[in-house]
């Protein structure tokens, strides 16, 4: 499969910040059914209820925000006709769709309704579009301006300087459990281990090849950086995903995390957020590791597919919704919760993290079909690890079979 983020990071971001847009009224030609499945954070939920806006007495809109929308977007989009006639995609989850031919091409539907999309919106698979980025994110760092100040420490750089902040401001007893991260084993564990093997600067894969390259200096370099924090931590850091953390933070138990730009603006938010921490809530890009220069957290986009096994009109009825959705005069009355990748941004303060990570050279999550085998087996493989019952070489051991049998099962080696 072509590598399709060809665009550098830094000008998709550039070229999402414009002029500004006036409110509009959706507007949607032909009649049929919009439904759409997403991921469940605010930003998608501001997408989703925008596009619910195009419905009518000849358009029915509905959606369905999920966590689980990796594990349901495959059988439901086999379905014939589909489930849902939008899915809302990421960088990884996007792949399995394409293997399995279950989202189509947007040309025609740009050409048509997508006078308000930038080119580097368009994500393109072997010269065809099959779909709309409108969000920019990634891991990056959270910190308390606070708690760092009263520590006379520095705003960290580095993982291992966040383990050195971490220590003193325990011992100067300003908290118990300076740091949080999502090492909940699963999906976000591996995650974890994915953002620093990339700031090591080393390649996931050996070159040309499904070959796994992880058992090496820079992964076991990472295994100890994520074992080493986890002493800063609430015992209970094995049940902590990216929302419990959040939710640890703003309960004022810890003072650095790395975590997700989209979540940045609810942190922020004093009408939804504990106004103390969110007065003291400040960002930065992720942290380096091994004295490198390389953002410790990978670039990813949002954007949306439309389904393969529906109706034209249905489609052309889910692509202009989405386009109102995600259109200008959404963003500007919402702009602070989300890098968004829409003509007209303006980023504000919740954006920086995200902007450092990309200005930084931070890597994309790598886009291989076999990508998602490898993040399987990180999520369930590191569970002992972090756990504290297994030692970095077995890890990797137990990563690289585990993988292994999956890649060879999948026709990726031999």
């Amino acid at each position: 499969m072509t590598r399709f983020w060809k665009a550098n990071a830094v000008s998709l971001l550039a070229l999402a910040i414009g002029a500004g847009a006036a409110l509009a009224e959706c507007k949607v030609e032909g009649a049929g059914n919009v439904a759409i499945l997403s991921n469940d954070f605010e930003a998608l939920r501001i997408v989703n209820t925008a596009a619910a806006e195009c419905a009518s007495d000849t358009v029915k809109v509905s959606s369905n925000a999920t966590t689980e929308h990796k594990n349901i977007q495959g059988p439901a989009l086999t379905a014939n006709p589909a489930e849902y006639t939008v899915a809302v995609v990421a960088n990884n989850s996007i792949v399995p769709l394409l293997n399995d031919g279950l989202i189509r091409p947007l040309d025609d539907l740009v050409a048509k309704y997508g006078q308000d999309l930038q080119p580097n919106q368009l994500i393109k698979i072997d010269g065809k579009v099959m779909a709309i980025a409108f969000l920019g994110n990634g891991q990056h760092l959270f910190y308390r301006k606070d708690i760092l100040e009263k520590a006379g420490l520095e705003v960290p750089k580095s993982y291992e300087d966040m383990v050195a902040a971490a220590k003193v401001i325990k011992e100067k007893g300003l908290m118990e459990h300076p740091l949080a991260a999502s090492d909940k084993p699963g999906w976000d564990l591996a995650a974890e281990f994915v953002n620093r093997f990339l700031g090591t600067g080393a390649d996931l894969f050996k070159e040309g090849s499904a070959e796994l390259n992880i058992d090496s200096d820079q992964g076991r370099l990472v295994l100890a950086n994520m074992r080493e924090m986890t002493a800063y931590m609430s015992p209970d850091y094995l049940n902590f995903d990216a929302n419990e953390i959040s939710k640890v933070w703003d309960a004022n138990q810890t003072a650095m995390m790395v975590q997700w730009g989209s979540l940045a603006g609810a942190a922020v938010d004093p009408a939804k957020a504990n106004p103390d921490v969110a007065a003291n809530t400040a960002f930065a890009g992720a942290p380096t590791i091994g004295g490198g220069t390389i953002p410790g957290a990978a670039l990813w986009w949002d954007g949306f597919a439309i389904a393969k096994n529906i109706s034209d009109e249905d489609a052309a009825v889910s692509f202009q919704a989405m386009v109102h959705g995600i259109s200008p005069a959404v963003v500007a009355e919402h702009s602070a919760v989300a890098t968004w990748l829409v003509k007209g941004f303006q980023p504000g303060p919740t954006a920086e993290g995200v902007i450092a990570n990309a200005t930084g050279g931070a890597k994309a999550y790598p886009m291989q079909p076999y990508m998602g085998l490898l993040h399987t087996a990180l999520s369930t493989e590191l569970a002992d690890f972090i756990a504290g019952k297994e030692e970095a070489d077995q890890a990797l051991k137990d990563v690289a079979a585990a993988y292994g049998a999956a890649a060879k099962e999948g026709g990726f080696i031999k």
